[in-house]
């Protein structure tokens, strides 16, 4: 069966707008672009459309490949102290000669949609309530939204990063399935993903699983994102795997509209946090 990331996220889109249009305050998320990668435009572009959708408003920051360090740092610090701003994005990945770590790192936590910063990602570490990441969030949504129990069940995530594989992993905890987390130096990996109940493949590379690492019945989601002769192609081979996975998400149409809508709820709950903050304010 298709796990349909397009049609769940619809469903996520309309929820946050509605929830938008009863707030008292509009919304709006500041996104910061530097240099001109045709692919991270696609993703600003995808991004401020579903923005747009939702009723949330959004500042474009588009920077030249050139830009300093202290010039991005400045417009987030800008974008910190700036309240009708109650988001920040900045897209990654960023030109080599900027330290990725402290720009990010130098976003406001309340205001961190992407729940990158160390304080979002400790507080997931800790089990507190923290920004989650937007893939592996609209990873566990789709499997709940198909009513696909996790607990107890053996996952594999193949891929460690901090944007999907290490989150995904504490959230995969979180639910009570037992965890592995593969990457590429996985001796005997084909073995470790056949025992794999659920299986997220996040590698990056094009096909990279296939049929023989598949246990039968199996629900597997792919997150990757790969062009190939032209055409975009997941982390899993879909046409064999398919034949044996009990469930099985696409690509595109899969994950990638479930990390748009789960960025537009992460908007949202910036936007109380910092409600919240200053109604403390005013109280003490």
């Amino acid at each position: 069966m298709i796990l349909d990331g397009k049609k769940t996220s619809e469903w996520i889109v309309k929820k946050v707008a509605e929830e938008v249009s009863k707030l008292s305050d509009p919304i709006t998320l500041a996104i910061i672009l530097v240099g001109k990668n045709p692919a991270s435009q696609v993703y600003v572009r995808n991004k401020g459309r579903a923005c747009n959708e939702a009723g949330i408003g959004v500042k474009d920051y588009f920077l030249d490949e050139n830009a300093t360090q202290k010039e991005v740092l400045q417009l987030i610090v800008e974008c910190n102290r700036d309240p009708a701003i109650n988001g920040i994005l900045v897209q990654l990945p960023l030109p080599s000669h900027l330290d990725q770590d402290l720009i990010i790192n130098t976003i406001d936590p309340k205001k961190d949609v992407d729940g990158l910063t160390i304080i979002n990602q400790g507080r997931l570490f800790s089990g507190m309530e923290a920004v989650i990441p937007a893939t592996p969030k609209g990873v566990i949504t789709l499997l709940q939204k198909y009513f696909i129990d996790i607990s107890g069940k053996n996952a594999l995530v193949i891929g460690r990063s901090n944007l999907v594989g290490k989150p995904l992993a504490l959230l995969l905890m979180q639910k009570n399935a037992t965890v592995t987390v593969a990457h590429s130096r996985t001796a005997n990996l084909k073995e470790v993903a056949k025992r794999a109940d659920i299986l997220v493949a996040a590698i990056g590379k094009p096909k990279f699983v296939t049929a023989d690492m598949v246990k039968k019945g199996a629900v597997v989601v792919d997150v990757g994102i790969n062009k190939v002769e032209g055409k975009i192609v997941g982390d899993v081979d879909f046409g064999e795997v398919k034949e044996i996975a009990s469930y099985i998400t696409p690509v595109p149409k899969g994950i990638g509209p479930m990390t748009i809508a789960s960025l537009l709820e992460n908007i949202v709950i910036c936007y109380k946090m910092q409600i919240q903050e200053r109604e403390r304010q005013n109280v003490s």
